[in-house]
């Protein structure tokens, strides 16, 4: 009996393995693929910095590795995202066969809007919070003041900021989910909306730099994405119907006036 119950075990643990090396293996191909071209990328990356820089200002490293290093973690980071879809299948094909016809059902279609509010939200962050938040920070410059930027402290600011950004954009998924299963209800976040603004701004000055520009642009959005949240929450969600009350409920009886 026992030796029943260990080879289901062992069996998922090599599906596992298998899956997983063939994660690596996709990572690995989307990384060699990247790095050919991994000028080309951190030129994307930094384009929306340059464009705003003085003429003649570049970007400097300040050890002798580390333009190897941020050429790597470059290349690592695009093959990763290049990799997503062989990553999500393989995740999908491992759980799915013991999910219910209907958790696959509502699964799904969340893992493939998890993807596009992901690139969504990292769009936003490189077209509209970089040009904005670039031009503000280096505002501070003057004549006697000039920026020496290097590539490691770009890169890590760069990803951070991109990162946070498709995490936000999730926002709505995650709220339409929670209502899905039970756990919040629509009047919860319509009756609670200032005490989520509040929250918002709260991790925003959290996940942004100190100054007003940086909370405001990542704010603004969530608050946005948040009624994008109820809004899919009233669309998708289907109200449970009150039950019925049985047939054979006797009537409550008024009581009898005492003669």
């Amino acid at each position: 009996m026992n030796d029943e119950e260990k080879i289901p075990f062992t069996s998922h643990l090599e599906e596992l393995r298998k899956r997983l090396i063939t994660c690596f293996i996709a990572v690995f191909i989307g990384f060699v693929l990247c790095y050919s071209i991994k000028e080309w990328l951190f030129k994307i990356l930094t384009s929306p910095l340059i464009s705003i820089m003085q003429p003649g200002e570049k970007l400097i490293f300040t050890s002798l590795p580390e333009a190897f290093f941020v050429y790597l973690k470059v290349a690592f980071l695009s093959g990763t995202i290049l990799a997503i879809p062989i990553i999500l299948y393989q995740f999908w094909m491992f759980i799915a066969p013991g999910l219910y016809t209907e958790e696959r059902r509502h699964l799904a279609p969340i893992m493939v809007l998890s993807v596009f509010f992901f690139i969504g939200g990292a769009f936003f962050g490189y077209y509209v919070v970089f040009p904005i938040g670039f031009e503000f920070f280096l505002s501070f410059a003057s004549d006697s003041v000039r920026p020496l930027l290097t590539m490691r402290e770009f890169l890590s600011f760069a990803s951070l900021f991109l990162l946070v950004f498709g995490l936000i954009f999730e926002l709505p998924l995650v709220l339409v989910f929670l209502v899905k299963l039970g756990i919040i209800s629509i009047d919860f976040l319509t009756k609670n909306r200032k005490y989520a603004i509040l929250l918002i701004f709260i991790v925003a000055a959290i996940l942004t730099p100190p100054d007003v520009i940086s909370q405001t642009l990542m704010a603004i959005p969530m608050m946005a994405l948040y009624e994008i949240g109820i809004l899919g929450a009233r669309i998708f969600v289907r109200k449970k119907p009150l039950e019925d009350v049985p047939e054979d409920t006797p009537p409550e009886r008024a009581p009898e006036e005492s003669s």
